[in-house]
């Protein structure tokens, strides 16, 4: 088992550089080591419940031994429990201690968009919306929209947010993909089942020491926003599209107030996208970060299907079914992370 001396004397240490008055004005150092010191007290409260849960399953092996088969029985019934929490939380530790991925501890950034299927693919788009803001909601996390393009009857053709929280990118990037919806739309009078779509892709939010992006690699064009704010935003140009040079990738953001808001707002996104980017090229994996999330938005590229008629949704990577549509939709999609979650650890 992991040994908790390691992380109990860098608990110390991060305490004594969070009460240095030279690290106070310094913001960026603060919240850096304000972060690692939140992660180090979790991974030793849980490495303490772990040491715990060992001491239990001990006293119920040796329970096993007695000559009284009512308490024998108890013990019976018991261990089997004290393992599946023991394996769970232990799971969940060696995750924090070496993650799949150093970015997986990074907030991230959501972007869903409308694909196959018109008017009905933009209110699915809605609907993930909803799904992963009540699971945002119900896990601690903050969402804030960055941009959004919505359509007269309340979809989406597009919405992109970040999440704030915990490990935030790796409890969700591998929502990233082609979601299907087969449903009969309000508008259909024959009562058909439609299939329609919806592209999700999730990424690590950057932070300004993960990578350096230079003026000259920019392109900044400013615009008149279609969004809300009123007359005055309609008739300026406070909108914003930033294109970056070396990668091509084109972010534009209306949903602020000012220029300079949107600009912020759109440098967000644009830091994340290159560092996906960068850290696909790095690994090799993929040779496009956005291609590789999004896909072409045809139903058949899918990895989950929601089916209203039969309240199923299946994650079709992993071959799991739930009957629990209601549910899911509402933000109880834990259950598809944590065995998403295992299958990948165990694929690598």
């Amino acid at each position: 088992m992991i040994t908790n001396k390691e992380f109990k004397d860098k608990f110390i240490e991060l305490e004594k550089q969070m009460n240095d008055p030279a690290v106070f004005n310094d913001h960026k150092k603060v919240q850096s080591i304000s972060k690692e010191y939140n992660e180090v007290k979790k991974v030793i409260n849980n490495l303490d419940e772990l040491e715990n849960l060992q001491k239990q399953i001990r006293e119920c092996e040796e329970a096993l031994k007695s000559t009284d088969e009512e308490f024998k029985k108890l013990a019976e019934d018991e261990r089997p429990k004290l393992e599946k929490k023991f394996q769970k939380l232990e799971n969940e530790t060696d995750e924090l201690i070496k993650p799949s991925s150093p970015l997986d501890k990074k907030n991230a950034i959501m972007e869903i968009r409308a694909g196959t299927g018109g008017d009905e693919s933009a209110l699915f788009a809605a609907d993930l919306f909803r799904m992963y803001s009540r699971f945002a909601e119900k896990n601690n996390y903050k969402i804030k929209i960055i941009n959004e393009n919505k359509i007269g009857i309340g979809g989406f053709k597009e919405i992109v947010f970040s999440i704030t929280g915990d490990n935030a990118f790796g409890t969700l990037k591998y929502e990233s993909g082609v979601h299907r919806v087969q449903r009969v739309p309000e508008t259909e009078k024959a009562g058909r089942i439609h299939t329609s779509a919806a592209t999700v892709a999730v990424l690590p939010e950057a932070e300004d020491f993960d990578l350096v992006i230079e003026d000259k690699d920019l392109r900044v064009d400013t615009f008149c926003s279609s969004g809300k704010g009123g007359q005055g935003v309609n008739t300026t140009y406070s909108a914003v599209r930033i294109t970056h040079l070396p990668t091509d990738i084109v972010v534009s953001c209306q949903d602020e107030r000012s220029q300079t808001q949107n600009k912020e707002s759109a440098m967000k996104v644009l830091k994340s996208r290159v560092l996906a980017y960068e850290e696909e090229k790095r690994m090799k994996e993929l040779s496009d970060n956005r291609k590789s999330q999004i896909g072409s938005g045809d139903r058949s590229e899918k990895i989950r299907t929601y089916n209203f008629p039969q309240n199923r949704i299946t994650d079709h990577r992993i071959n799991l079914t739930s009957h629990n549509l209601d549910k899911i939709l509402d933000g109880d999609i834990n259950e598809f992370i944590t065995k998403l979650k295992e299958y990948y650890r165990n694929e690598k």
